[in-house]
């Protein structure tokens, strides 16, 4: 079941969908219990691929897939319940995610935590542009956005 209260889960899964399932196997509650909007969009590199992005009641929930329908990510606004290791939630500040964690990284406009790059939170603009550094965010900023993925091919340190 789809829940706006599940646990987040790196590399595995946010509002109980889970990373390479497929969507087909959601079908039925997806359109029964929320209003979806579905796009269809081209990643150019490598190859053009084409993908589909579903928003789930104007972004509580959206995910990506393949045009086969496998899901590749999952993610949330801040009107979404649940948390990452019942501390990180959508719409934590800058302030807190610091005083909870251990470290953090940017990367692609994006915010890693404790070298887990199986969840991002996003940088909203224009410091998903301009910050190079964690202390040129400031404290009181609203990370709204939350995504669960595998981004290990980000980590340099990996073998």
């Amino acid at each position: 079941m789809i829940d706006i209260y599940a646990d987040i889960k790196s590399y595995t899964s946010l509002g109980d969908i889970e990373i390479n399932q497929y969507v087909d196997c959601y079908s039925s509650e997806l359109h029964g219990n929320f209003n979806v909007v579905v796009k269809e969009y081209t990643i150019p590199f490598p190859s053009n691929e084409k993908m589909f992005g579903y928003s789930l009641n104007n972004g509580v929930i959206v995910f990506s897939t393949t045009a086969d329908g496998k899901i590749v990510s999952v993610g949330c606004n801040e009107d979404y319940k649940g948390k990452y290791k019942d501390k990180i939630y959508s719409g934590i500040t800058m302030g807190e995610l610091l005083a909870l964690t251990s470290n953090q990284k940017i990367l692609n406009g994006t915010i890693i935590v404790d070298d887990d790059y199986g969840m991002a939170l996003t940088l909203p603009s224009p410091y998903n542009e301009i910050a190079d550094y964690i202390s040129h965010i400031p404290h009181d900023l609203e990370l709204n956005e939350i995504y669960v993925s595998d981004y290990s091919f980000w980590d340099l340190n990996r073998k």
